[in-house]
């Protein structure tokens, strides 16, 4: 029998979040992870980013937590980013929308005052990059002697940017009796090292990405050298495909989304598309997510972030506007079709600087994903300088995450100026003419006279 969010005791507040939110079902991580944090053990959880880990871990401790209480939090989760900071706060205030908890995000990047201040209000939950905690305890704004359970998440990303100090400190300074949840993508053995410093007799639970692609999906993909021929075929595609029923268009990020969205409603006219990503507000997603759902629209534009737990069972089509940098989100992304037996199409868009994750999900997928040309008809657009300069520099980080030595075009062409420039001062100081020139014969002709 499938397991359901109601199989967890969780209050009716919170089940009402979740049903608010758009979820039916948990995902295996949630599945595994829910029970033993609710009882209160040690956990460490093995996942991507994408299988549902960060609800696996809020959902139980906003149970325990139940509603506001005192000034000082009493669960800490420590991010490596900002915007994975903000992704979980975003989390947090979904699933504790129907409860009076108060969440309070701190990350760096701008100055603490702000933040200061909403911590002096009172917080139940903080979430932190590991610096800027650090920074706002010192200067005396945070107890910890309340907190009762500590999460680090996506530890291994942590330890790799160098947060490994930090980490210990803060374990230095949270009461020592409280309950910790660790969870990595990578199970390596610094990983290890910390879960036995970090973790008592921990639940270890393990969630591999699900990387095969339903065998009722039929994958296309096209090279497309920038964003405007991307909507050129966009278009194409859309006046030709007399089969689509019912179309998913991912998106990587907001604006993107947006652009995607402004088009095709000029296309189809405004009732027809509906757009979901983060900046949209919770009550507009459902709208969105509701009206796709009940064949009110035929197109949804959406980000990644946005369409997570989405359960629509007859999406004919999606497109993948741009390549998601997150490889797993394209098993994820193309799953949304070809569901329940009947058959789907997943496109893909890519452009130079995508072909890099287009490798990778291949590698993930164990299978080729067919290349199509482009119609002869749908123009295509030179790409703007800045569109290329952008595509350059994402190629070059790219080359240098493979390969650490690698220091990138720009790189070689300031090396290749700096050489020249000085050569050419070398050449000066020496009283040698500048490399280039060609040489006076007067020294040779004055020798021979005498």
């Amino acid at each position: 029998m499938a397991v359901t969010f109601e199989d967890f005791n969780f209050n009716r507040q919170i089940l009402n979040a979740i049903a608010d939110a758009g979820y039916t079902e948990p995902t295996p991580i949630q599945q595994k992870a829910i029970p033993p944090i609710l009882n209160g053990q040690d956990v460490m959880g093995i996942a991507q980013t994408g299988t549902g880990k960060t609800a696996a871990y809020v959902l139980p401790i906003l149970m325990k937590l139940k509603y506001a209480q005192g000034d000082h939090a009493r669960a800490l989760v420590i991010a490596p980013t900002r915007e994975l900071a903000l992704q979980i706060e975003e989390n947090i205030k979904t699933f504790a929308a129907n409860t009076d908890l108060r969440v309070v995000v701190l990350y760096g990047g701008l100055g603490p005052k702000t933040q200061i201040e909403q911590i002096n209000k009172g917080a139940d939950v903080i979430v932190a990059t590991p610096g800027r905690f650090m920074d706002v305890y010192l200067a005396g704004h945070i107890v910890t002697k309340t907190l009762q359970v500590l999460v680090l998440d996506e530890a291994d990303k942590m330890m790799d940017m160098g947060f490994m100090p930090q980490i210990n400190r803060i374990l230095e300074v949270v009461p020592r009796k409280r309950q910790n949840l660790l969870f990595s993508a990578t199970m390596s053995d610094k990983i290890h090292q910390l879960s036995a410093n970090f973790l008592e007799f921990p639940t270890v639970i393990e969630v591999t990405p699900q990387a095969t692609p339903a065998q009722t999906v039929q994958q296309k993909l096209y090279y497309v050298p920038n964003v405007k021929t991307k909507i050129n075929l966009l278009k194409k595609l859309l006046d030709e495909e007399g089969n689509i029923t019912k179309l998913m268009i991912f998106c990587k990020t907001r604006t993107a989304a947006e652009d995607v969205y402004k088009f095709l409603s000029r296309k189809f006219g405004e009732g027809q598309v509906k757009v979901m990503h983060a900046n949209k507000g919770q009550n507009t997603r459902i709208n969105s997510m509701n009206a796709f759902k009940n064949d009110e629209v035929k197109i949804l534009v959406a980000t990644d972030v946005a369409s997570r737990g989405i359960d629509v069972s007859d999406v004919s089509h999606v497109i993948n506007f741009d390549v998601p940098v997150v490889i797993e989100d394209y098993v994820h992304r193309i799953g949304r079709t070809g569901r329940a037996l009947q058959s789907g199409e997943a496109i893909t868009f890519c452009n130079p600087a995508e072909e890099y994750y287009i490798r990778k999900i291949e590698k993930l997928i164990k299978q080729t994903v067919p290349v199509f040309d482009i119609p002869a008809d749908v123009f295509i657009e030179a790409t703007p300088y800045e569109e290329k300069q952008d595509q350059n520099k994402e190629i070059d980080m790219q080359k240098r995450r493979e390969d650490p030595e690698f220091k990138g075009a720009f790189h070689e062409k300031k090396t290749l100026n700096q050489r020249k420039k000085f050569d050419a001062e070398k050449a000066k100081k020496q009283g040698h003419p500048k490399p280039g020139m060609k040489s006076s014969s007067k020294g040779k002709s004055f020798k021979k006279k005498h």
